[in-house]
């Protein structure tokens, strides 16, 4: 027992000694210095690394951050600015990507400033003498930089044109440059406008760095809530201008990507006066030198592949080669500022130093057509608003233009001090002119407004005239024989339709229509050409309408005027009636449907007496028809003047349909089946013209003289009515009745019984048994 407390008593002691020994360890290991242990020094590392950073946003290093911070003069915006922003922010602005053009066009307004000094001060640009705008891009740490070598901006400036909206707005820009000095307005230029503050849209701060010559670099910090201004401790690192440097949102990030940038360039800027550069990457497969002892390697191996008859010349190969250098090609990426707008507003220049190469070529540049423009005008228009402007007439139309009609097109692009704005435009041109490309420039107008706002401005309404005038001029100076080999196949149908649609440039355009006619078998020709040819006491301007030429040729309604002389245009595309119906006159003459009631054939005065003495011996037949034979289908019957091969005709009044003109109606796609206005037009009644000289007028005549109640009589004169409705170009009510006439006729000069019966094929009829049999099994089944 004693034997078991004495080996308990060991292993008590034995565990009080270990005890002793660690904690002995542990004493010592406080004692180490804690600041090299590496977990303690791993989060000061991280501390200072997120420091330096945040330091890297700005490029200055902790003391200088630490000083601007406590030198800086906090200020608030005014309420005018603020209530700007907001309005900006959610709803002037509709495009976010707007604000590279607004930050853009306010440095090249800055280097147009200090452009102008140095026409009288050349050392004003001594700071710096490039004038260019810069744009980088830093992924790293979500920044995009702009910068530009314009006239800079004091600490006043920045104080004044960024915080006070009331001073930098761009209606009071153009309202003082309007009434100051060559002196002032040169003064005005470069100062930031309500635009600047699109930076928002994308941006959660704004800094602004910015050195003028007349004062130290000063840096201009807000985050749209207030701003900071303050000395720029890093001293003079621009020479001159300004940079505003963007803190993009996390969802704007995509604008730091080159691809992004270089299409808002090109899209909105890219005939800024000033060269626009990106810091861009490439990769360029370049020759470098090769180690010595690979050389020799890569020798070795090329031997071996010689043949050794070729030793000798091997040899003398080898020794040249030796005395080059030996180089392989390795890929290497390089970085440099890219030229992005290399295109010139060719509009800026006048049109006599402008050749036709250079407007075919900056046609094919904007508007992406391969083939050269049929036509193009370039001018300066002056008066109300200012603005120049090129305008295209491309060589073929889009092959859609009719099926959407008045959509949307985006063919003219509006640039404001060559700055793009829009080619959104629902009323730019007149659907008409939809086809016509262009661009438009105006300093009359405001730069820094959304779309929509600009839609509605006085001004614009103003462009939209003078420019379709331009065109129309433009147009009319196509050469006469490309005019109608090329354009007026392409756009006829356009030039048709702005007759019936633009009253205010009616006149203009009738001189630009062409029409088939009776002059010629296959030229067109135009109404002035046809009123030199006019008859000297001809009072109208005739013309047929049908579905082909040969119909209107046809046509009995022209039958007497080709026969007399009488010139005829021929309508025969859908369009043309309505447009003619849309021209009052022409040059003083008015239009005449020869299809239609008013026509007038000059007569000698012995043919208007013997007209008169047939019209009181063919009384009887002409009462009988409207009140008897074709009672509530003829409005009254009458002889014709026109005529003089068919024996009748049936003419519209002057207000109603012609024949063409009902089939187009009733053949509208989206017509309604009961339109009040259609069945007005529709159901008026037509005038009976019976040809005097014919002879089934006559023997009509005779039999009506003879029995007015003769049933064979009464279908004689309605087959001549039904023949008549066919023969004018309008369709049968009752088709079947009228077959069913014309069988009659048939059967009687063929002397077949009027009575005869069909003998049909004799059908089998199947027993009932039959087919309840079938039923049964099929229920069964």
């Amino acid at each position: 027992m004693s034997g078991k407390y004495w080996l308990f008593g060991v292993l008590c002691l034995f565990l009080a000694t270990a005890t002793v020994y660690a904690d002995e360890d542990a004493d010592a290991t406080v004692e180490e210095d804690i600041g090299d242990h590496a977990e303690g020094s791993r989060t000061d590392d991280e501390a200072v690394q997120r420091e330096e950073e945040a330091i890297k946003l700005d490029g200055l290093n902790v003391a200088q951050i630490k000083e601007m911070r406590d030198r800086a003069e906090k200020h608030e915006f005014q309420a005018e600015v603020s209530r700007m922003m907001k309005l900006i922010i959610n709803s002037l602005y509709k495009n976010k990507e707007i604000f590279l053009r607004e930050l853009i066009s306010n440095s090249s307004d800055a280097l147009d400033k200090i452009r102008f000094l140095s026409l009288t001060d050349k050392d004003v640009l001594s700071g710096n003498e490039e004038l260019t705008i810069k744009i980088k891009a830093d992924k790293e740490n979500g920044i995009l930089h702009v910068t530009d070598t314009g006239i800079g901006m004091t600490k006043n400036e920045l104080i004044n044109n960024l915080g006070t909206i009331a001073k930098s707005g761009t209606s009071e820009f153009l309202n003082k440059l309007a009434e100051g000095t060559a002196e002032e307005q040169s003064a005005l230029i470069g100062q930031f406008g309500v635009g600047f503050y699109s930076s928002f849209l994308v941006s959660d701060r704004v800094v602004v760095t910015s050195k003028h010559n007349e004062d130290i670099q000063h840096v201009w910090e807000s985050d749209a809530g207030a701003f900071s201004v303050v000395e720029d401790p890093r001293g003079d690192t621009l020479g001159r201008g300004t940079t505003v440097s963007l803190h993009l949102k996390e969802e704007a990030q995509d604008f730091l990507e080159p691809h992004t940038i270089k299409e808002l360039v090109r899209k909105y800027s890219q005939f800024i006066n000033f060269p626009i550069y990106l810091w861009t990457s490439k990769t360029e497969t370049v020759e470098e030198p090769i180690d010595e002892e690979d050389a020799e390697e890569e020798a070795d191996e090329e031997k071996k592949e010689e043949d050794e008859e070729d030793d000798a010349k091997v040899e003398e190969e080898d020794e040249d080669e030796e005395k080059k250098p030996k180089t392989k090609s390795v890929e290497k990426t390089t970085w440099d500022w890219e030229l992005m707008n290399e295109n010139k507003p060719l509009w800026t220049r006048a049109p006599k130093e402008v050749t036709d190469e250079e407007y075919e070529e900056f046609y094919k540049s904007f508007s992406k057509d391969t083939d050269a423009p049929l036509a193009h005008t370039h001018f300066v228009a002056e008066g109300e608003v200012t603005f120049r402007s090129i305008l295209f007439v491309p060589k073929s139309g889009p092959r859609d233009m009719f099926q959407d009609y008045g959509k949307k097109v985006d063919y003219i692009k509006l640039f404001v001090r060559r700055v793009f704005i829009t080619d959104d435009f629902q009323d730019m041109m007149p659907k008409y002119l939809s086809f016509v490309k262009g661009v438009v420039d105006s300093d009359d107008l405001p730069l820094n407004v959304s779309r929509e706002t600009l839609q509605q401005h006085k001004l614009l309404k103003v462009i939209k005239k003078k420019l379709v005038r331009k065109t129309l001029d433009m147009i009319k100076k196509i050469d006469s024989e490309e005019y109608l080999e090329k354009f007026w196949k392409e756009y006829s149908t356009s030039i048709k339709l702005g007759v019936i649609e633009d009253h205010s440039n009616r006149t203009r355009l009738a001189k630009l229509l062409r029409f088939q006619s009776s002059n010629s078998d296959g030229e067109v020709t135009s109404l002035a050409e046809y009123v030199e040819r006019m008859k000297e006491k001809q009072e109208a301007i005739f013309f047929m309408a049908g579905t082909s030429r040969k119909e209107a040729e046809d046509s009995p309604f022209v039958e007497r005027l080709l026969k007399k002389g009488y010139e005829v245009l021929y309508l025969v595309e859908p369009v043309d009636e309505y447009c003619i119906q849309s021209l009052p006159e022409f040059d003083g003459k008015k239009f005449q449907n020869v299809a239609k009631d008013g026509l007038k054939i000059d007569e000698s005065e012995k043919l208007k007496e013997k007209r008169e003495e047939m019209e009181k011996e063919y009384e009887p037949l002409l009462t009988w028809l409207k009140d008897s034979a074709l009672k509530d289908q003829i409005e009254k019957a009458r002889l014709s003047e026109r005529l003089t091969e068919s024996p009748c005709a049936l003419v519209a009044s002057s207000y109603g349909w012609s024949g063409n003109m009902e089939r187009i109606m009733k053949a509208q796609a989206y017509a309604r089946s009961k339109d009040s206005s259609q069945d007005f037009y529709g159901s008026q009644k037509k005038t009976l013209e019976l040809n005097p000289h014919h002879p089934l007028v006559q023997e009509l005549k005779n039999r009506v003289d003879s029995d007015e109640e003769d049933q064979t009589t009464k279908e004689l004169a309605q087959i001549l009515y039904d023949t008549a409705v066919l023969r004018s170009g309008f369709m049968l009510q009752d088709s079947s009745n009228f077959a069913n006439r014309i069988e009659r006729m048939l059967r009687l000069s063929m002397n077949v019984d009027l009575n005869a019966k069909v003998e049909g094929w004799e059908e089998e009829e199947e027993e009932e048994g039959e087919e309840e049999g079938e039923e049964v099994d099929a229920e069964e089944v």
